[in-house]
């Protein structure tokens, strides 16, 4: 009996220790969070200077939730320092309110700071951006030329329509590039009249014309050397093509791969002829599809030749064999229901549920459904015959053990009647099977 008592000693003791931490817990996160709250307001008033009240809604909305919610934090805390005694429960409950309020207001203060960070570092560093952005369109309009003319070697190579994504890149990228010096402009000179949400706007489209252009330019020079890549690859996707082709005649009997192979003949007949201007792209697109589709369709016919695709009539035989089982299992379990378990009867609603899959067949039945079809048919007739056995195990079990059952020799404790009874009953069973078998 001591020890009992001494262990609830020991625990209440490491109660009131932990309730103390936390505690001390609250105290530290109301303080914390009051310093943060101070310091994120200076941040606000920082931050509406660089980029204007517009921008910094959300962090000033963010301050106005946290003061009010600190204002609880404040009242609770006061509540643990008042004359009145609480109940360690009560204290218990107030201090974890405030660590999480405490634990909120931070959080909140974090992710709107997070997200202000980046444009106040860059309109801090405006000065030396809008430098960088002049810098980057004189070097961009160093390589307008150089564009233009291999736009126009290209031009000669390549048709309209395999240039049409950079035939108008140079002539674009100019007009970007005069876009982002104007904005630059506006930038410098509405920043040096105090017009700081203008002036950030003003950088942010600069730098986004500025990026554009740039992306313009860099596809023009990558063109040529995307195109001869896909040029080389057409190449080798004809030879294999045609290698396809013949390795595929042996199956020219089945239709789809006569179809596969007559399009991709089509697409090979309909490259562009040598001295015309070819768009590779498209050519390779359209060729690399076909190729895949006689790919395909070889490989589904080689399949079927390894495993040939059941007729059609074993599959309606198939299913008709587990309508006949299902008849005799629906008719015995539903003659016999007080006697029936829940074994019989699951097998019999599984091998109903098939069923009803099978009746939604088309007709005729496609020949990639025909193998799975024919595999439902057979375990739906081998649920149907597991549900008629479980029935005719329930009904011998369910029967009386009198010495009157059957009206001859005693039960099937005393004599045959029972065992003539079940004799009788399982010829009926199995001889409604087989007339449904071989009917």
């Amino acid at each position: 009996m001591a020890g009992f008592w001494g262990t609830r000693k020991k625990e209440r003791a490491e109660l009131a220790a932990q309730d103390a931490e936390l505690g001390r817990r609250a105290d530290a996160a109301l303080v914390a969070a009051d310093e943060r709250l101070r310091l994120t307001a200076d941040e606000l008033m920082f931050a509406e200077l660089e980029l204007g009240r517009d921008a910094t809604k959300d962090l000033r909305d963010a301050l106005a939730a946290v003061r009010t919610h600190l204002g609880e934090a404040f009242h609770l805390n006061q509540l643990n320092h008042d004359e009145i005694p609480d109940t360690p429960e009560e204290a218990r409950t107030r201090n974890a309110r405030i660590v999480q309020l405490c634990d909120w207001a931070e959080a909140l203060l974090d992710d709107r700071l997070e997200a202000l960070a980046e444009p106040v570092a860059r309109a801090r560093r405006a000065p030396e951006i809008i430098d960088g952005i002049r810098r980057d369109v004189a070097r961009d309009e160093a390589r307008i030329p150089r564009a233009e003319a291999a736009l126009a070697r290209l031009s000669d190579r390549y048709s309209a329509e395999a240039l049409r994504k950079v035939a108008g890149n140079a002539r674009e990228a100019g007009h970007l590039l005069e876009f982002a010096l104007h904005g630059a402009d506006i930038s410098t000179a509405r920043r040096e009249t105090g017009q700081r949400e203008q002036a950030n706007l003003a950088l942010e489209t600069a730098i986004e014309a500025s990026r554009r252009a740039t992306t313009l330019l860099d596809a023009v020079d990558a063109f040529e050397v995307e195109a001869l890549r896909a040029e080389t690859t057409l190449d080798a996707i004809v030879d294999d093509s045609r290698d396809d082709i013949a390795a595929a005649r042996d199956l020219r009997d089945v239709p789809a791969v006569a179809a596969a192979m007559t399009e991709l003949e089509k697409e090979l007949l309909s490259l562009t002829p040598a001295g015309a201007k070819p768009d590779p792209f498209a050519e390779l697109t359209r060729l690399r599809a076909a190729n895949a589709a006689l790919d395909a369709a070889v490989d589904k016919a080689r399949e079927r030749a390894a495993r040939p695709v059941p007729p059609e009539s074993h599959v309606r035989h198939a299913i008709d064999d587990a309508d006949r089982q299902l008849g005799v299992a629906r008719s015995v379990i539903s003659g016999h229901r007080g006697w029936i378990g829940a074994d019989a009867r699951t097998r019999l609603a599984e091998a109903e549920r098939l069923r009803l899959d099978l009746a939604n067949l088309p007709t005729p039945i496609p020949e990639d459904d025909r193998e799975a079809a024919l595999l439902s048919a057979r375990r739906c007739g081998q649920l149907a015959s597991e549900a008629l056995q479980l029935a005719q195990r329930d009904i011998d079990s369910s029967r009386p053990d009198d010495d009157g059952w059957g009206g001859m020799g005693g039960g099937r404790r005393g004599g045959n009647g029972g065992g003539m009874v079940n004799g009788i009953l399982g010829g009926l069973v199995i001889g409604s099977i087989l007339d449904g078998i071989f009917d």
